[in-house]
């Protein structure tokens, strides 16, 4: 989607991706930032705005709203209402970046149905002010400070590689999990953040996926001091047998990712071997990383058809 573009009256819908956790996380100079491993599920926000109304809402996603009413407070437009509907692929409280994506597709598709396009950083900052969020709300990659929202930086286009997705399920809640002072081992992880961040930044620079790879694995493995995830090891010794770039983990959440470069004819291979050496362990399916932001989508758009249909 453009950033000048724009939909209705009235009305828009918009997709914006979910994540398999993070390429890396952690803190520079003190800031805690990220940059997300943006995948190919989404959530889709269909938001029809009208005056003098209330909100008329799923009541499971309550911070959407709140997302919603801020924007139209900044933008001066309290006396707007109207329906918000959410579909998604993304499961919550695993590291898929669904609340995000929730919150994000709905700012974008407010812009747009109020003929007021919103710009990726406008609808971060709103994001933020409600929790921390996914870079996956800039388009491309992006390194970002998730929590306060004071920088961000454009990495560019996602480079093209395949993420194989290992979900065990379970969940991690992410308000209590939040809330934890993780200060003194965030300190002491400072050095080893430093690095994955650097390793990431220059390797998208050059296009060096293994660098790419690199920097996931070692950011991956620094956060168990922080999040212990028992399927770590796992994917580390199967990413090492299969020659692959790395692996990526979320965060604050149970998912896991093994980054591969290998051509879509042998996928099916890859996908039935990782499913055979975890017995069960996980729900095991590959995506392409993608590029953040926002999609505008038409009612009979084959996304739109496929998410409704999860």
């Amino acid at each position: 989607m453009a950033a000048g573009e724009k939909a209705g009256p009235g009305g828009a819908t918009v997709a914006l991706p979910g994540t398999c956790g993070e390429l890396a996380q952690g803190t520079l100079d003190g800031t805690p930032c990220l940059v997300s491993c943006p995948i190919e599920r989404y959530s889709v926000a269909e938001v029809y705005v009208r005056e003098g109304a209330g909100w008329k809402a799923p009541p499971d996603v309550p911070k959407t709203v709140v997302a919603l009413r801020a924007c139209l407070a900044q933008l001066g437009r309290k006396d707007v209402g109207g329906r918000l509907r959410i579909q998604s692929e993304l499961p919550r409280g695993r590291g898929y970046a669904s609340s995000t994506a929730d919150i994000g597709a709905a700012l974008y598709a407010l812009g747009l149905a109020l003929q007021r396009p919103l710009i990726p950083v406008e609808v971060a900052r709103l994001a933020v002010g409600v929790e921390p969020s996914d870079s996956t709300l800039f388009p491309g990659l992006a390194l970002w400070d998730h929590r306060s929202g004071s920088f961000f930086q454009d990495l560019g286009p996602a480079p093209r590689l395949t993420v194989v997705v290992l979900d065990p399920g379970g969940e991690v809640d992410t308000i209590a999990f939040n809330q934890i002072d993780h200060r003194e081992e965030l300190r002491r992880l400072a050095p080893m953040h430093r690095e994955a961040f650097g390793l990431l930044v220059e390797g998208l620079k050059r296009g060096d996926l293994r660098a790419v790879g690199e920097a996931a694995t070692l950011s991956a493995r620094a956060h168990r001091a922080i999040l212990p995830n028992p399927l770590l090891e796992p994917a580390l010794s199967l990413a090492k047998e299969m020659g692959a770039l790395g692996v990526c983990r979320a965060h604050s959440g149970t998912l896991l990712g093994i980054l591969l470069d290998v051509d879509e004819d042998i996928l099916p291979d890859v996908l039935a071997r990782v499913a055979d050496r975890l017995r069960g362990s996980a729900a095991v399916f590959a995506s392409p990383l993608v590029g953040g932001g926002p999609r505008l989508l038409r009612e009979t758009n084959a996304l739109c058809e496929r998410v409704r249909q999860r």
